[in-house]
């Protein structure tokens, strides 16, 4: 359920924004992967939903591209 209102959140924005917000989550999943690497993350699970919510952000993107 939360995927699906995000999903509607991301199609509702900009390419602009899209792509501003493309950038800070990659810059949150190295800051996820450096604490990982550090031993200082106590949540692993959160890289992967980091990693699709890029995923996603990717498509609404690409969907409004064509």
């Amino acid at each position: 359920m939360k995927s699906s209102k995000y999903n509607k959140d991301l199609q509702a924005k900009s390419v602009a924004e899209l792509n501003e917000e493309l950038v800070a989550a990659k810059k949150e999943l190295f800051n996820l992967r450096f604490r990982n690497a550090t031993n200082q993350l106590d949540n692993t699970s959160s890289i992967t939903d980091v990693r699709k919510n890029i995923a996603r952000i990717q498509t609404a993107i690409s969907s409004k591209q064509n």
